[in-house]
């Protein structure tokens, strides 16, 4: 075999294996996110919320991770839920207000 055509096939199996790795990449960098926003949602909704448990979007939007935190608030009865958002590019975090079980099912008007 020549060295140009065994060089050409070396560069057609490599080229086919790069979309497998990307992929393999890009879900290892998806799983990170995820498990960095949960963490951080989590501890910043440790404050107000007992035993807190995080539900995280899936991908977020393009420029924030996105979750819902929910729990019992400390030193009350019931179930509030806080939306947890999460700068992608500076890491920070911000939780909005309490939402209660009772305005999270409420009708719409």
């Amino acid at each position: 075999m020549s060295f140009h055509r065994r060089t050409a096939l070396i560069a057609v199996f490599a080229a086919g294996l790069m979309p497998v790795a990307a992929a393999a990449s890009s879900d290892d960098a998806w799983d990170a996110l995820r498990a960095d926003v949960s963490v951080k949602c989590l501890e910043a909704a440790a404050g107000s919320i007992e035993t807190p448990q995080a539900v995280v979007d899936p991908f977020g939007s393009e420029n924030f991770g996105l979750a819902l935190v929910s729990g019992k608030p400390k030193g009350a009865d019931g179930r509030i839920t806080q939306i947890c958002v999460y700068n992608k590019q500076t890491k920070a975090v911000e939780l909005g207000g309490e939402l209660t079980d009772e305005m999270l099912n409420a009708p719409a008007k």
